[in-house]
């Protein structure tokens, strides 16, 4: 076969498919001729070592070794147990007179249990196969499923790669099996602890003969720093692994371990003796696919549960080793220091809301057919993973979730999100359907500055997910730090930060002893506000040396602290503390510490702890001048630098042309509105000066309070009262606000019939009742006062096709013949004055009720 890529339809270019999903491909060229002939297997037949080989279309294959007799002993009493505890539970719940339900959803539970894992054994074996097999016999096998570089032009071929890694195996398995010891079974143990289940620990680790696979390899020679080298291996490793671990008393065991995903390896930096590489970041760019079997007495007393949580939690803590922002990093100089290699280095951070979704697919069942389904998203940056509320019984959900991303690297990196239907069916046990995925490029999101985009979903028959995703650079400049704080406060959302802080723990040094017979097992705990991170435990040692990095979200670096606590893990003594207060590195050279020596509190007279810090600060990226009309107007209001005033004389023909069709302030008002425009003309000096020196929010209160007086004194146009409403919309939240303040002169009809009012709004078109919103009810009065202020999840295309209808009732109406309305307004939400800073806040006259067809 030539090297030439082979014609590929486009749409497997730009999603190819996964091995790991689909059904794995049969690594022999035979495999054609066994789809049209069904195979003639022959009695085995033993060889000169004993191992019997069978012989299927004239091929000899090698079967594998007969089962000892301890095994069959095995084998015979786990069949035995298992019929008697079948027969026993249909026993037990006819004898008690239980419901058959109790004997029902356990077979159920079961039968699906033990499908699945067949299912899964089948690909482990298939694939493990596969690994053994040539390039060659792979691509003749099944043409639909080739490497990455036949998807792919910019992926090469890497056989040569593959030899290699076959030669050097043995070596590498023993850097595994030190790894795996080291750092995973320690983490795993703590994990363990916090569900009560102690002494978890590694018995054996042989991973086997197999080594990894690599299906292709692709180097980066653009925008890229000089002094390191990038590059990404499409890694596929089915292991013929034998690992056994005890939990407690238990024995169990890891076996056919798998995993599949694209590893970036980054050599980084570049020095002038050899090797010529200072060091090696190894990690993967997301979650790659792991599977592993469990066996032993771990599975056979799965209740279930608790093989389920060994096995997530087994695979997290490969994540916290291997997954971004986690990297696994190996020094190759002396020339280069540990800060240089492992201290974490984020390129910026990504801001995500998830808005809303739309039309999504209906997965729950209900007694008159399908009913809607309970959504919630889950949205992954690499290893950093966050999850929106779940709304019950909604196939178009508004969420308005935000949270933030650190991104260490922006060269194919990308932001998945993945949309479920929450499912429990028992207590403990969840079978979540997925209603789709959806990706965006981080490259794009940093090009744009700004994207606000309807995502349509992936694996689902229908369904769109609207989310806005802005950049923010990390600067050193702490005159920055205001105009974050500002942009923060107006973006009314309490989680959000304006700073990053980096924490590269290296050591401690002569750690008080926790336990008088033996050194302590310390680990350390720093955490930031609500956000706590932890290293890796050591082993008997009072001078730990940790060399790892954490990265933390700051809201406000004047008023926070970096807290630090070093523990005994077997005691869970305290055995260290410092605090270091985060507004003291602002007014250090670069805002960094290295590699600084801190006396610990709590501790011995020469306990010292060895790390080093750096603060940055959130920064907005550019917006790119290209981009379409909404990404400019949420850079707009997002500008710290917007004068309201100005904003308003620019808009101020369409402004009275909105204001005369909403019939606002009519010309029986005694109160007179001052145009915006004439008040900058007067004072364009005062304006500019005021701008300058007062922050917005305080801006934007003094032009309500001088344009907006709070009472009227007339009943309006028709008579039938006026309303003062306040309306904004911020396109950086993509929110509309609207308040109803009060209502004055409701007319009288009839003195014993005092109206009871309260207001009601719907968004046009449609009245949907999604929309609506209602306010509490105000007896016995003509002149109520609510303040109550109500949001609408909307899109700024949406919002100028939009009419906020608002309804004012009274409830005696309802026991009376007459109709409960009072009076009704029908506002335009394309008037330009409601998407500035100040909003729009003024008096409407209640219209007659209007009638709907």
């Amino acid at each position: 076969m030539s090297d030439n890529n082979p014609s590929v339809p486009l749409a497997e270019f730009v999603n190819p498919p996964d091995p790991t999903e689909t059904e794995p491909f049969v690594p022999l060229v035979e495999a054609k001729k066994m789809s049209d002939t069904p195979p003639v297997v022959a009695p085995a037949t033993p060889t000169g070592n004993g191992t019997p080989t069978q012989v299927a279309n004239g091929n000899s294959t090698v079967a594998t070794k007969p089962a000892t007799d301890d095994n069959s002993i095995f084998s015979v009493f786990y069949t035995l147990g298992k019929k008697v505890a079948i027969v026993g539970s249909i026993y037990l719940v006819g004898y008690m007179g239980w419901s058959v339900a109790w004997l029902i959803a356990p077979v159920i539970l079961s039968v699906a249990r033990d499908q699945l894992a067949k299912t899964s054994a089948k690909k482990r074996d298939i694939a493990k196969a596969s690994a053994l097999a040539s390039e060659k016999d792979v691509i003749l096998a099944r043409i639909d499923e080739l490497p990455a570089w036949v998807y792919f032009p910019d992926v090469e071929r890497c056989e040569w790669l593959n030899k290699i890694l076959k030669q050097v195996w043995p070596n590498a398995n023993h850097f595994a099996r030190t790894l795996v010891k080291e750092t995973i079974e320690p983490n795993v143990a703590l994990a363990l602890a916090n569900y009560k289940m102690n002494g978890f620990r590694f018995d054996r680790i042989i991973l086997g003969t197999i080594p990894p696979r690599i299906g292709g390899v692709k180097i980066y020679d653009k925008n890229v720093d000089r002094n390191e080298i990038i590059m990404d291996l499409d890694l596929f490793y089915a292991s013929d692994c034998d690992i056994n671990f005890y939990l407690g008393g238990m024995k169990g065991g890891i076996k056919d371990f798998q995993i599949h995903g694209w590893v970036r390896v980054v050599m980084k930096p570049l020095i002038r003796s050899m090797p010529l590489v200072g060091g090696l970041q190894i990690f993967f760019l997301n979650n790659p696919n792991i599977d592993f079997n469990l066996v032993g007495v771990i599975d056979f007393m799965d209740m279930p549960g608790l093989s389920d949580l060994l096995r997530r939690i087994i695979v997290e803590q490969i994540g916290n080793v291997m997954v971004l922002p986690n990297k696994l990093p190996i020094s190759l100089s002396e020339e280069v220091s540990a800060v240089a290699l492992k201290m974490p280095e984020p390129e910026g951070i990504l801001r995500i809301h998830v808005v809303e979704a739309k039309d999504l697919m209906k997965k729950d069942i209900s007694v008159l057919g399908k009913g809607k389904s309970d959504p919630y998203a889950i949205i992954n940056v690499g290893a950093q993973e966050f999850k929106t509320q779940i709304i019950d019984n909604n196939v178009n959900p508004k969420w308005d979730f935000w949270c933030e991303a650190c991104i260490f690297t922006t060269i194919g990196h990308y932001i998945g999100f993945s949309l479920w239907d929450y499912d429990q069916t028992m207590p403990g046990v969840q079978s979540d359907d997925v209603l789709g995925r959806a990706s965006i490029d981080i490259a794009s999101v940093i090009k744009k500055g700004v994207v606000d985009s309807w995502l349509t979903l992936e694996d689902a028959k229908h369904g769109l997910l609207h989310v806005r995703l802005q950049w923010y650079k990390l600067t050193a400049d702490s005159n920055d730090l205001q105009q974050i704080l500002l942009e923060t406060q107006l973006l009314r959302v309490t989680s959000m930060s304006s700073a990053v802080l980096s924490v590269f723990i290296d050591s401690a040094r002569h750690l008080k002893q926790a336990r008088s017979s033996s050194k302590p097992d310390p680990y350390l705990v720093c955490s930031v506000n609500k956000q706590k991170q932890q290293t890796a435990m050591i082993m008997r040692d009072d001078s730990p040396v940790w060399e790892q990095g954490f990265t933390f979200l700051v809201a406000n670096p004047d008023n926070e602290s970096l807290n630090i606590k070093i523990y005994d893990q077997k005691t869970g003594n305290d055995i260290g503390q410092y605090t270091y207060t985060l507004s003291t590195l602002l007014k250090q050279f670069n805002m960094e510490v290295i590699q600084q020596p801190f006396q610990l509190q709590k501790s011995g007279p020469e306990s010292k702890l060895y790390m080093s810090l750096s603060l940055r600060i959130l920064k907005p990226g550019e917006i790119d001048k290209e981009s379409d009309a909404l990404e400019q107007v949420a850079a707009l209001t997002r500008s710290s630098s917007v004068k309201t005033p100005e904003v308003a004389a620019v808009t101020t023909p369409a402004f009275k042309e909105s204001q005369a069709s909403s019939k606002r302030l009519s010309a029986e008002s005694p109160i007179s509105e001052e145009d915006p425009a004439v008040a900058t003309k007067i004072s364009p000096a005062m304006s500019a000066s005021t701008s300058s020196e007062k922050p917005i929010s305080e801006l934007a209160a003094s032009v309500l309070t001088h344009r907006f007086p709070d009472t009227t004194s007339s009943p309006g146009e028709h008579g039938l009262g006026r309303m003062q409403l306040s309306i904004r919309y911020s396109a950086q939240r993509q929110k509309l606000d609207v308040t109803i303040h009060k209502i004055q002169k409701i007319p009288l009809r009839d003195p014993s019939n005092i109206p009871d009012p309260y207001v009601k709004l719907y968004l046009l078109p449609g009245r949907s009742k999604e929309s609506k919103r209602k306010t509490g009810v105000i007896k016995d009065n003509c002149n109520p006062v609510y303040d109550a202020s109500f949001e609408y999840l909307i899109s700024i295309a949406e919002l100028r096709q939009t009419e906020l209808e608002v309804t004012v009732c009274t409830q005696k109406g309802f026991l009376s013949s007459g109709s409960p309305i009072i009076g009704m307004l029908k506002i335009a939400l394309d008037d330009p004055e409601i998407t500035t800073q100040a909003g729009l806040n003024s008096w409407f006259d209640l219209q007659p009720e209007i009638r709907h067809e």
